[in-house]
Parts: structure tokens; C-alpha cells; sequence
């Protein structure tokens, strides 16, 4: 505890934020403070067009709307509930670079760490953190005897005062890949800890937990946000990130309102605290829509972006795939079933080896994680496929024995449809799982590698990435290869090298390698 008191009193001292009573506070005056919020913006350097050619999101569109509302409101507080990295394929090549420099134009508080700030090396991360002009906050993650992150931050505005908390979903130690120097510690538990010292001794009139925890369960190892309202009284306002959520309006559990704002900048939540007698009595919010219709694109932040997108526009616009039909994505979907662009993807990887290396997988898998986003009809670029395959991921060749691929069934026969480690997998490998009645367990069977069943004794050349080569999202058989190959290649180059050698229209197939049976039905 005392090294807990030491380090918050620091990261306060940091900020500036010495001292908890509000700026001429009069106990019967009532407050304002607007609250602005994003969460999962995912690289989204600009936004997306839609068919009438409005365009949806874009950081340069975000800056005019949290401009407007800062011209008409006094207190104003701007804040990102994490994954501000992987997305778009500019953003991914320069590090997240240009969005770290527009979330500084636009003047962000604070952005607490996401799941997705660990697909990097940790020095990526923490150089995009001396790059911030706004406040990284995170309570739950330490390095050695320190915070990874500033734990909190405290704002001070004429009348009250401000505690902001952040917390980073435990389930990162599994979809991602963290550096080992990292301890992740109970979000529950952190959050009493840090609700009692920013009232009881820091004594703030408002308590916000930033967090990047998601409002929907995606496995039993996962704190929600709604968990959290649960167990820990006592904060005003959770705002969150990570499940990517619509909300039409606030959703209150245990008294404490949970808001989130989509993904990609689509969206900006804005709400309003109204606070009188250092206690929080009123809190309305709404979902904005964020169009270059409605927010024509900030100059300041165009200006900023323009070198960024100019770099990379020769690179990433090359055409190196012809499609015959969209590759459609949906995430419940890639997650749950064989797809078109799961298939596409892993018979890349068992096409890729066999061109450049002369050698034939026996199969790939990939964990449907790793996919984001749809390919279009007709042409499709480089970046349409980087962006698609937005992760830092390489592409490795593990060799495993039969009754370690035999594992690698029963694993894939207990996850849960909908998680990021359900598999996509190449034609060679056929198998049928039969699921309860409510998708959450299953047994494999009928399992057939190049239409033979899987031999206990012989070794089989299986083609992953990085990630579930090193066991994460659950593949630890992965971890029993015998020869493990890095083929210093990222998992979306040999997608990209490979499919510039097909020279007719891509066809989308989905050929039943994948057969799902439910119970009772």
C-alpha cells in the first residue's frame, strides 16, 4: 500500500494536479463538465466512404467536432478508451506516428492503454508514449515495482475536481502478446483500490474509470465493464472501450452510467456531469455521428496527415489481387465458421510455401483474431490486404506430431463460437464439430488432413503466425514443435506475395472444410 500511495502521489505530482479542491468551489453552485470520448480507433487515420461518397469518421473530421464543442462549453474533457493502434495499413506502417501527433492537435486529456497497444514491441509503445502530449493512464499493469502507464490523473476546474483511473482487460496476457516484463493485476480489485484513494484521500468530487474492458463477455477470464459497475461503488462514469458497441444511451448498472462510442472515430460519445455540493446529480449523453458532412475536415489536422498518406500512397495503392465477389467480413462470423476470407487466408499460406520454398505444408491455421476487415470486389490493393491483416504477425511453420495435432483438435473443440481463437483453416485439413445446444462446447470428429486421418506417428508441417506459434490465444500444443521456422515474412506480405501470382479473378469459396453440427437439431 505504501508503494502503491507513493506512485499515485507522484504520478499526480506529474501532471500538475497537486492539491484536490476545486477552483473557487461553491458548494451551491452547480457545474458543468462535457465529457468526449472514443474508443478503438484502430489506425483510422481518415475516415471511410460510403456509397453517396460521405465520408464516415477520420481523425481531421473528430478535431472539428471536439473544436465546435469546446467553443460553446467551459469545461471540456477529452478521452480515448483505448486500441488506438493496428487498423489501417498508413497508421501500422509509421507506428501510429500520425495518430498520436492528431490526437495531440485535438487535444486529448487522457487514453488509457488497450489491448491492442501490445501488438508492437513495448518500445514501440512507450516511445508513442513520450510522443503524447495527452496522459497515458493505466492502474493494472506494472513493470517491476512501477506503472507501465500514470496510474491516474486528477483535472481541476473552477467548482470541483476530477479522478480519472484507467484499467486494461486481463485477457490481453491471451490475445496478445505482452512483454514478459509485464504483470497484469485483478481489474476488479484495482479498481476498489483506486476508487477509495481518489475519494478518500485525494479527495476528488468526480471519479471516472477509463478502461479498455468491453461490455460484452467474449470468455469466463474477462471483467467487463458491467462487472465492474457491479463490485465497485463508488465511481460517477465508466467509460469504455474494447467491444466496439453501439449505444443509443448510457447503460446504468448499479446506479453507475457505462458509456461507449463504437470504433474507428464513426462515433464521439458526448455527455454532460452536472455536478453541486462536490457530488455528481445529473448525467445526459448521446452517441454523435461523426460525417465530413456534418464536421468538414479540420485544416490543421488535414495539413498534419497529408505527409503521412502522401508516403505511403505509392506503396500501399498498388493493385496485386483481381476478386471476382466481395470477401465479405463478419466478425461473429469469422469467429463462429468457416469463411471466404478465412479460406482465402490460410490457403495463401500453404500456397505461399509451396512457391517460394518448394516444400507443402500439410495444412495452416489461423486464429480468426487476426482478421479485421473485408476485401471488395474487382481491384484490390496492398493496403485493402494490409489493412485486412492489420497485425505485426509472422509467419511461422511449426512441425508437430499426430497426437499433438490430435490436441490441436480437441483444443479447437472447446472454444466458444464468437472468440478470436476460433480457427480458420486451409483445404487440407476437413473436419466436422458437433456443438451443444448453446455453442459453447464441442467434439471434433471426421478430422482428415489431405483426405487422410491424422496419424499418430508421423510429424505434420502446419503454417501459423507468430502468435499462436508461441501459444497465445489458447494453440499451447503449438509450443511442442519440433522445428519451428520463422520465415522472417509478415503474415499479410505472404498473403499479398501470393495472390499477385493468381493471375484469373479470385473466386470467394467456402467448400466445407469447416462442417458444424448442433445439438437437438
Amino acid at each position: 500500500m505504501r508503494r502503491f500511495r507513493f506512485l499515485c502521489t507522484a504520478a499526480a505530482a506529474l501532471f500538475l494536479f497537486a492539491g484536490c479542491a476545486g477552483i473557487g468551489k461553491n458548494p451551491d453552485a452547480e457545474y458543468e463538465l462535457v465529457v468526449l470520448h472514443t474508443n478503438d480507433h484502430h489506425g483510422a487515420v481518415i475516415g471511410k466512404n460510403d456509397s453517396d461518397g460521405t465520408v464516415h469518421g477520420g481523425l481531421a473530421e473528430v478535431a472539428t467536432f471536439v473544436k465546435e464543442v469546446r467553443a460553446q462549453n467551459k469545461n471540456v474533457l477529452v478521452l480515448d478508451a483505448g486500441d488506438i493502434n493496428t487498423g489501417m495499413a498508413v497508421s501500422n506502417m509509421f507506428k501510429a506516428e500520425p495518430d498520436i501527433k492528431a490526437y495531440n492537435a485535438i487535444g486529448y486529456d487522457a487514453a488509457v492503454i488497450g489491448n491492442h497497444e501490445f501488438d508492437k514491441p513495448l518500445a514501440v509503445l512507450k516511445n508513442q508514449m513520450k510522443m503524447s502530449k495527452f496522459a497515458w493512464v493505466n492502474a493494472n499493469i506494472m513493470q517491476g515495482n512501477v506503472y507501465l502507464a500514470t496510474p491516474y490523473i486528477i483535472k481541476k476546474y473552477r467548482g470541483f475536481t476530477v479522478g480519472i483511473f484507467g484499467l486494461t482487460t486481463q485477457t490481453s496476457q491471451i490475445t496478445q502478446r505482452p512483454d514478459e516484463s509485464l504483470v497484469f493485476l485483478n481489474e476488479i480489485e484495482t479498481a476498489k483500490k483506486m476508487t477509495a484513494y481518489l475519494r478518500n484521500v485525494k479527495k476528488v468530487d468526480v471519479v471516472i474509470e477509463l478502461g479498455h474492458l468491453g461490455d460484452i463477455e467474449e470468455t469466463s477470464a474477462q471483467n467487463t465493464s458491467v462487472e465492474l459497475a457491479q463490485q465497485v461503488p463508488g465511481i460517477d462514469l465508466i467509460v469504455d472501450g474494447h467491444s466496439h458497441s453501439i449505444f443509443l444511451k448510457p447503460l446504468v448498472v448499479n446506479g453507475i452510467p457505462i458509456v461507449t462510442a463504437n470504433e474507428r472515430g464513426m462515433y464521439v460519445g458526448d455527455g454532460v456531469l452536472k455536478i453541486k455540493g462536490g457530488k455528481v446529480t445529473d448525467f445526459t449523453w448521446k452517441p454523435v455521428e461523426i460525417t465530413d458532412k456534418a464536421f468538414p475536415p479540420d485544416p490543421a489536422v488535414t495539413a498534419l496527415l497529408k505527409p503521412y498518406l502522401e508516403q505511403a500512397d505509392v506503396f500501399l495503392k498498388k493493385v496485386v489481387m483481381t476478386a471476382s465477389a466481395e470477401f465479405p467480413f463478419d466478425k461473429s462470423k469469422v469467429r463462429s465458421q468457416e469463411t471466404a476470407i478465412g479460406n482465402l487466408l490460410c490457403d495463401a499460406c500453404v500456397g505461399y510455401y509451396k512457391e517460394t520454398g518448394g516444400i507443402m505444408l500439410d495444412f495452416a491455421i489461423e486464429n480468426s483474431g487476426v482478421i479485421k476487415t473485408a476485401l471488395p470486389a474487382g481491384k484490390v490493393t496492398r493496403e485493402q490486404i494490409m489493412t485486412m491483416l492489420p497485425f505485426e504477425s509472422y509467419f511461422y511453420v511449426v512441425t508437430l506430431k499426430g497426437t499433438d495435432v490430435k490436441k490441436l483438435m480437441d483444443y479447437i473443440a472447446s472454444i466458444p463460437r464468437g472468440e478470436t481463437s476460433f480457427p480458420q483453416v486451409s483445404k487440407e485439413l476437413r473436419y466436422t464439430i458437433t456443438y451443444d445446444a448453446d455453442g459453447k462446447n464441442g467434439t471434433v470428429s471426421n478430422v482428415s488432413v489431405s483426405g487422410k486421418p491424422i496419424d499418430d506417428a508421423r510429424y505434420y508441417r502446419i503454417g501459423v503466425n507468430d502468435l499462436i506459434a508461441a501459444g497465445a490465444d489458447g494453440y499451447d500444443m503449438f509450443k511442442n514443435s519440433i522445428d519451428s521456422y520463422n520465415s522472417s515474412k509478415l503474415l499479410n506480405e505472404v498473403v499479398v506475395d501470393y495472390v499477385s501470382t493468381l493471375s484469373k479473378p479470385v473466386d470467394p469459396v467456402i467448400d466445407g472444410r469447416i462442417t458444424e453440427v448442433f445439438a437437438g437439431h
